[in-house]
């Protein structure tokens, strides 16, 4: 297994309520036992105080880890109340279940699916036992002496599956000894002390003896002795083979505990293999004229959505669902998939953006699902949140359209998980600890100032963890705050934020145009501190772009102490680290770093996961979201993500930015234009939004149109110097003509396009971007040789070469540079 996964152990968990010796020396053995062949093993003990519904509680927790793969209910319950001990035996996961107890293991045993269960380990041990001796089972006579749900009932299953004649004979069983003198096979698990004697058994017989009683014995320290139910020195001289007792059965049932578990495991890893899908595609049922994008929406019924997170490898316990239809995922899969190979990592993005509209989102949805339903290949697509300002403004949602979306429609447009709600409270923490602070500073002596921010507790003062980074980055050694000195009490307390110099912004995710300036502070409790300030849209934040760029729960910490606010009067830049106030950010954002998973119509998954703007951000999707797909799909599978606005912002952040930081590197750009699109480029009328199209976007112009394709040829031209292939989509429209979807396909090519096809996913979903999709998959397996086109490394030199002799400064960016005059 370790071959497979080298960072992968069986799991077992031994549970045991009360403190038996007993049983403490039966779990100590298994314990050592895991131990020596490598797995995981736990002790969970609970009190002799644990209720029933505790019990069941602890079982149905470890039911739900998915590093677990073997649960033990020691048995007895040794607890002071009343527990149901069958009620809890069954609690346990059938495919958990090591100790083969539940009734399903129990039902398919007694049916005589044997490959498809877990065997009782004490007769596991004993047909372990019989096979060792070489004595073939099928057509032998066998006796079974006991009828317990542990042993005798399992042990009858277990020789009648493998063909023997099977007798059990029990309390009420008449002329015992006959019945066990016609035994080849004899085992025994009655209870009874030696009460199976030598001139019982058949001379050659295979007798194994799985009783354990104590007898008395002076000779022994303790004054007694364990024995088993088969009197041994009599009834070693007819059997052919006899187990010992001790010695015997006990040492088999734990080796058999430990097979169950490694079988387990081993069940586990072959129906988890990360890249190996079992998903069921949703058909789609296409209307013409093609409906309204809510209508199609609505009328698709999505695959609850955990059911789609198992079909693609996730694990129950690395979910949260957020209803049916939607759920986050936990970071911890990072660990599970981190020796997964990743998959192809595909970029779309558009030419120059117009007021019509390029369809970046819907192509994204439509490939996906053509590499996904219709050509069968693991594939995720990775799309940003929408912000609420352009959902209920004139753009409207980015979900798609038409046959091409993520459903429900509404879910993703709107709240999702409350992520963006969290960026807006989290923003607006530090815009009001801005405020206070500069109200504070303004109305306190630098003794009151620190005393409130080191209040007194229990008689002493303590400094939190962020202020003693803030003493070091001042500085201060100390961690005593009796010790500070006047002038280290003022250089701590204050930090003389310059009003004019703030740069932070309230948010608000509504396109609200009277909070673009505001007065703040006009409440009389504010004793005239007022000052202008400004919302901005949520998307906006700069905790938006940290979200977006960050790789765990302790990078976002980092990133969001370092966002600067401000500027002291002394030209310092202030953080939220400054503030105090980047832990609690953090707990805000605690939920929102998890990416969220939805589908699309035809059932392939998405991963809906940040929404920074490319104008003012870098415009893409969250590198987490991109990571765990990467892992998922497997090394044959697919990632199409979406990057803002066109290439020239978000395709070139896409690259500087986001593969800079995270480390991926992409194999194929998407390039999407449209007919009417390059028209406009080339010169065609302005379009006016809710007025009829002018007649030149509607009847073919192939000049116009060969003009407008300078724009996509640049963006062509922008991709290739990265070294990534570039696949030109072509978002076919009703009133393209074949001529003019032929030259843009021909143009793209010439300019050096990989491929250029067309496409009609918005009318007919998938099946309309297959050709798109071979394209890819074909680009993929290309040579590529990505690149980045600077270095971050800044280097500042001097030149004397103006004409007037003066020294200009230049800051050399890589292979790029930038003249700046004084």
């Amino acid at each position: 297994m370790k071959t497979q996964d080298p960072n992968f152990r069986p799991g077992l968990v031994v549970l045991q309520v009360g403190d038996r010796d007993d049983s403490n020396l039966y779990i100590s053995m298994k314990l050592k036992a895991a131990a020596e062949i490598g797995i995981n093993a736990t002790h969970l003990r609970l009190p002799k105080t644990a209720t029933e519904d505790e019990v069941l509680h602890s079982i149905m927790e470890v039911n739900e880890n998915s590093a677990i793969h073997g649960l033990i209910v020691q048995l007895p319950l040794d607890s002071i109340h009343k527990i149901d001990t069958e009620k809890v035996t069954n609690v346990v996961a059938p495919e958990k279940d090591v100790d083969g107890l539940t009734c399903i293991n129990a039902g398919k045993l007694s049916r005589g699916d044997l490959g498809d269960c877990f065997i009782p380990c004490t007769p596991n041990g004993c047909m372990e036992l019989i096979r060792q001796t070489g004595v073939s089972v099928a057509g032998k006579r066998a006796v079974v002496i006991g009828r317990s749900k542990i042993v005798g009932a399992p042990m009858h299953d277990l020789l009648l599956w493998n063909h023997a004649t099977v007798t059990t004979c029990h309390s009420k069983t008449a002329d015992l000894a006959a019945e066990v003198g016609r035994a080849d096979i004899l085992v025994v698990g009655i209870g009874k002390a030696e009460m199976v004697k030598g001139d019982w058994v058949k001379k050659g017989a295979v007798v194994i003896d799985c009783g354990i009683n104590h007898i008395p014995d002076e000779t022994r320290p303790s004054g007694k002795r364990v024995v088993g139910d088969v009197h041994y020195s009599s009834v070693k001289e007819q059997a052919g083979f006899i187990t010992p007792v001790p010695g015997g059965v006990g040492p088999m049932t734990v080796a058999m505990l430990m097979q169950n578990t490694v079988l387990s495991a081993k069940r586990f890893l072959e129906s988890h293999q990360p890249g190996k899908w079992s998903i069921t595609y949703t058909k789609l049922i296409l209307q013409k004229p093609v409906p309204s994008d809510i209508v199609i929406s609505r009328s698709c019924v999505p695959k609850p959505i955990d059911r789609l997170a198992m079909e693609v490898g996730l694990l129950s316990d690395e979910l949260e669902l957020y209803g049916k239809t939607k759920a986050k995922v936990q970071l911890d899969i990072i660990s599970r998939l981190r020796a997964q190979p990743d998959g192809k990592y595909v970029v779309v993005t558009g030419i120059t953006p117009t007021p019509l509209g390029e369809g970046k989102s819907t192509t994204t949805i439509g490939l996906v699902q053509a590499l996904g339903a219709h050509m069968k290949l693991n594939v995720f697509a990775c799309v940003r949140q929408p912000s609420q300002g352009p959902t209920f403004g004139i753009k409207g949602g980015a979900a798609g359209g038409g046959y091409s979306q993520v459903i429900p429609m509404e879910e993703f447009n709107l709240h999702l998980t409350g992520d963006i709600h969290a960026i807006t409270a989290a923003n607006n923490l530090v815009a009001a600890a801005i405020d206070a602070r500069l109200f504070h500073e303004a109305t306190q002596t630098d003794k009151a100032l620190y005393n409130r921010l080191v209040p007194l507790s229990g008689g002493q003062r303590t400094f939190s963890p962020i202020q003693i980074n803030r003493l070091k980055r001042l500085g201060i050694e100390k961690t005593d705050p009796t010790t500070l000195t006047e002038e280290e009490i003022t250089r701590f307390a204050r930090l003389d934020m310059d009003p004019d110099s703030i740069t932070w912004h309230r948010v608000l995710d509504t396109n609200d145009r009277f909070l673009r300036k505001i007065t703040i502070g006009q409440s009389p409790t504010e004793k005239g501190h007022t000052r202008e300030a400004q919302f901005s849209i949520t998307v906006a934040s700069e905790i938006m772009a940290v979200l977006a760029l960050t790789s765990s729960l302790k990078d976002m910490r980092q990133r969001l102490a370092k966002m600067v606010v401000a500027t002291s009067r002394s030209g310092q830049p202030i953080t939220t680290e400054d503030l105090g106030v980047s832990g609690a950010l953090t707990v805000l954002m605690r939920d929102a770093i998890k990416p969220n998973l939805m589908q699309t119509l035809e059932g392939t998954p998405v991963f809906v996961h940040a929404g920074p703007f490319a104008n003012i951000a870098h415009g893409n999707s969250s590198v987490l979201a991109d990571k765990i797909a990467l892992k998922l799909v497997g090394p044959e599978g697919f990632v199409v993500t979406e990057a803002g606005f066109g290439a020239d912002i978000g395709m070139e952040k896409f690259f500087n930015i986001k593969c800079r930081y995270s480390g991926l590197r992409p194999h194929v750009v998407v390039l999407v234009a449209t007919v009417r699109a390059l028209k406009m480029h080339g010169g065609g009328p302005t379009v006016t939004a809710g007025m009829a199209l002018p007649k030149e976007y509607v009847e073919e112009n192939l000049e116009l149109l060969e003009k407008g394709c300078s724009n996509m040829r640049k963006q062509v031209e922008n991709a290739r110097h990265f070294g990534v292939p570039v696949v030109v989509a072509v978002n076919a429209f009703k009133t393209d003509t074949e001529s003019e979807l032929d030259l843009i396909c021909t143009l793209a090519k010439e300019v050096g396009a990989f491929d250029a096809v067309r496409c009609s996913h918005w009318a007919e979903g998938g099946a309309g971007a297959v050709a798109l999709g071979q394209a890819v998959q074909r680009a993929s397996e290309a040579p590529s040789d990505f690149k980045f086109l600077y270095d971050v490394e800044v280097k500042r030199v001097s030149v004397s070469s103006c004409p007037s002799e003066t020294s200009v400064p230049v800051w050399v960016l890589g292979s790029s540079t930038l003249l700046l005059a004084r």
